[in-house]
């Protein structure tokens, strides 16, 4: 289960990796329209939940302590703050649909809220890879009598 762990953490920091290529891919989409981030949306909405789920559901299997399963947990919490945002971000314009300052102050915080994320999921890979190593064999002493050659 521990190896499961592993490959389920590297699957996750690899989607939130592309999520910041789905995110350049609809920025620089032209022209640019409502399917310029739909990859980027259903990364986002669908598949690193799935692959959260997924993480926290391998991290209690593998009998990981528990602050390691809740780190594991945390990227939910972030990709729910960061729909959030994004929301925010689209319904704060002017009357012509034009972005506004505030707007774009909250676009620029879901940007770091991705970046959080990513932060939290490279250390859950961490975890899981350190849960992971072989325990070093610990030499048992051994005991000498006297007059016995050693």
């Amino acid at each position: 289960m521990r190896k499961i762990f592993v490959v389920v953490s590297a699957l996750s920091l690899a989607s939130f990796a592309l999520q910041f290529v789905f995110a350049a891919v609809g920025a620089f989409t032209r022209p640019s329209g409502d399917g310029a981030y739909a990859l980027h949306s259903v990364t986002g909405m669908a598949v690193i939940p799935v692959l959260t789920l997924l993480t926290v559901l391998f991290a209690a299997l593998a009998r990981a302590p528990g602050r390691l399963v809740g780190l594991a947990a945390r990227p939910l919490g972030l990709v729910v703050v960061q729909a959030l945002l994004a929301a925010l971000a689209n319904g704060a314009t002017d009357a012509a649909g034009a972005s506004t300052p505030f707007g774009l102050t909250i676009a620029g915080l879901h940007a770091v809220n991705g970046i959080v994320a990513v932060h939290v999921v490279v250390n859950v890979l961490r975890g899981a890879r350190q849960l992971a190593r072989p325990e070093p064999d610990v030499a048992a002493p051994v005991a000498v009598r006297e007059g016995e050659p050693a």
